[in-house]
């Protein structure tokens, strides 16, 4: 099996939860072979003049990591409440939901370090891992179902959801003057995921600007189709024009459906409302 096939194998058809963690590994393992050089350029400066020389590292600092441990344990969390997330929620707001998370979590650092001038940070500090995003889709499918049962491997004990979040969360204090930027970025974290879902279940996607802008990023490096002619039919007893559209549910109904599940669950939707996430789910 060549590059492409396993790119096309083990990328492309994978889950946008399994996507993630996928580049974070990529770039965790070159991130070592660069030695210190995709570190230099990718992680996050707290001052903010050596901000401004690099603003796209309030987004790749988070695909840095400072050791093996580190990315272990961010991707085991992210991985563990990133499914629980997404069985009610779609790909875009998993994504949405945890980049704000890691805007968060940068943007509350470069504020308490050039705004505070808070000690424990130290001389020229700099900000890498995925913990902000990671904190943020914990906290959220926390608040989402916070009394799903969750066991662990060769634990015979069966724990909450909540349990094992406020935990995380109680432990992140332990040692306050230790790591102090990755502790400010969890909580930070932590409170854009809370907000998040919060906002969600109120009907509004707050972090839905994220997926906009990549859209337009993306978009950017797209050729322009070339526009696609409608059929055109014409009655056999009238001159006017018949043209034919595709049957199926507007986003807009698919969002409202969805929507009830994360408020009320699955069994709240009626019949037609079933009918209608399956047939969303064909197309």
């Amino acid at each position: 099996m060549d590059i492409k096939q396993a790119y096309q194998r083990y990328f492309l058809n994978a889950s946008v939860l399994n996507k993630l963690i996928i580049l974070n590994v990529v770039a965790f393992v070159l991130q070592y072979l660069s030695v210190g050089y995709l570190k230099k350029y990718g992680a996050l400066p707290l001052d903010i003049f050596n901000f401004f020389r690099q603003p796209w590292s309030l987004i790749s600092y988070s695909f840095l990591h400072s050791g093996f441990r580190h990315i272990l344990y961010n991707m085991l969390w992210l991985y563990v409440f990133g499914q629980f997330f997404l069985n009610i929620h779609t790909g875009r707001r998993f994504l949405n939901l945890y980049f704000l998370g890691v805007l968060f979590g940068g943007l509350v650092n470069l504020m308490a370090y050039n705004l505070f001038s808070i000690p424990y940070y130290g001389t020229n500090p700099i900000l890498v891992g995925a913990s902000a995003g990671v904190y943020a889709v914990m906290v959220a499918a926390t608040v989402q179902s916070p009394n799903m049962p969750i066991r662990f491997l060769f634990i015979p004990v069966t724990f909450k959801l909540w349990w094992i979040t406020v935990g995380v969360i109680v432990l992140n204090l332990v040692g306050w003057n230790s790591n102090f930027g990755g502790k400010i970025a969890h909580l930070a974290g932590a409170l854009a995921g809370y907000l998040y879902m919060i906002q969600l279940q109120k009907g509004n996607d707050i972090g839905g600007f994220i997926g906009g802008t990549f859209d337009w990023f993306v978009n950017l490096f797209k050729p322009r189709e070339k526009t696609k002619l409608k059929t055109v039919y014409k009655s056999k007893d009238t001159t006017s024009k018949v043209v034919r559209k595709s049957e199926g549910p507007s986003q807009k109904q698919i969002d409202n459906v969805l929507d009830k599940i994360s408020k009320s669950g699955y069994d709240s939707l009626s019949k037609k409302e079933k009918e209608l996430l399956f047939k969303a789910g064909k197309n």
